[in-house]
C-alpha cells in the first residue's frame, strides 16, 4: 500500500526517500519490512516505530535529496543508551530515494504488492455504516468490491482501493466471487440481507459477516435452517461483527470495531496452516 502511495506521488512530479526496516533483531518497535515515505518537504507517510529511532530516520531520509547525496544508503541502529531506547533490540534501516524517472518501475512493483497482498472485501450496502468503513478501511490491506443495487447510493468519490457496483441484483453478485474473498452485508433490506447471506454461506466463502444483533442472527438462523442450509454453514456467520467491548453507536466507531475484526479475521486465516 505504502508503495501504491510512493507511486502516485511520483506520477505527480515528487520525489520521495523510502525507508524501510531490513533487520530487526530482539526487542523492536516495528518488524522487517516495515516502511515510511519522506519528503523534501518534511512530510511522511507510514513509520518505522517512531521514538528517537524515527527523528533520526527522518533525519537521514531528508539528507538523500542534497545534490550529489548517495540515492540508497543502509544504517544500523542500536536501541539503547545511544538513542535513549530501552527497547534493547537492534533495527537496520534502508533508504532510497526515488524519482519522477522511477514512476512506471514504482508503479508495476506497486501493482504486483497490490494484487498479492490485500484481502477481497465484498461489501453488500453503502448506507452510513458502509460509507465509514469503506474510509476505514482505506489504508488497510483490503480490496473492496462496494455494491448496492440503489441509484445514487454511493458517495462521487471512493478510496482508491475501493471499487463501486450497482447491480440490479446484489445477491447475484455472490456466485462470481473468489473462494477467498470476505463477505459483509449491511444493506437497506433483511431481506436482501437474508439473500446474501445464505448465498454466501452456502458457497463457503472465507468469512461472512452480517451487521446486527444476536437478535437478528437468531432469526436469520431460523429461517436458514427452514430453506435447508446446513447446520455447519449457518454456523460460520459471523455476527454481530465488531470487536467486544466497543459499544458506541456512530457509524465511524461500528466501523473502527468492524475493521479491527476484519484484520483479526484476516490474520487468523493468513496463519492457519
Amino acid at each position: 500500500m505504502l508503495l501504491t502511495r510512493l507511486a502516485s506521488l511520483l506520477a505527480t512530479g515528487e520525489s520521495a526517500v523510502h525507508v524501510m526496516v531490513e533487520r530487526a533483531q530482539g526487542s523492536t518497535p516495528r518488524e522487517a519490512g516495515a516502511a515510511m515515505l519522506v519528503l523534501a518537504s518534511g512530510d511522511f507517510h507510514g513509520t518505522v516505530g517512531g521514538g528517537a529511532l524515527e527523528w533520526e530516520a527522518l533525519h537521514l531520509a531528508r539528507t538523500l535529496f542534497q545534490p550529489g547525496h548517495a540515492q540508497v544508503l543502509t544504517r544500523d541502529f542500536p536501541l539503547g543508551p545511544e538513542l535513549a531506547q530501552c527497547c534493547g533490540g537492534r533495527m537496520t534501516l534502508c533508504f532510497e530515494l526515488f524519482t519522477p524517472a522511477d514512476a512506471a518501475r514504482v508503479a508495476e512493483r506497486a501493482a504486483r504488492e497490490d494484487a498479492g497482498d490485500r484481502t477481497r472485501l465484498a461489501l453488500f450496502g453503502a448506507g452510513h455504516v458502509g460509507r465509514a468503513l469503506v474510509l476505514a478501511l482505506a489504508p488497510l490491506p483490503f480490496k473492496v468490491r462496494w455494491i448496492d443495487g440503489r441509484a445514487g447510493a454511493f458517495p462521487a468519490l471512493a478510496p482508491a482501493n475501493v471499487d463501486m457496483h450497482a447491480p440490479s441484483d446484489p445477491a447475484a453478485e455472490i456466485a462470481a466471487l473468489e473462494d477467498d474473498t470476505f463477505v459483509l452485508v449491511m444493506t437497506h433490506s433483511h431481506p436482501l440481507d437474508l439473500a446474501i447471506v445464505s448465498q454466501a454461506l452456502a458457497r463457503n466463502l472465507a468469512f461472512v459477516g452480517l451487521i446486527g444483533s444476536a437478535t437478528k442472527r437468531a432469526r436469520f438462523e431460523g429461517r436458514m435452517r427452514a430453506a435447508g442450509l446446513s447446520d455447519a454453514a449457518r454456523q460460520r456467520l459471523v455476527c454481530p461483527v465488531g470487536i467486544e467491548g466497543i459499544d458506541g453507536k456512530e457509524p465511524a466507531i461500528i466501523a473502527a470495531s468492524m475493521a479491527a475484526a476484519l484484520l483479526r479475521a484476516r490474520d487468523r486465516l493468513r496463519t492457519t496452516p
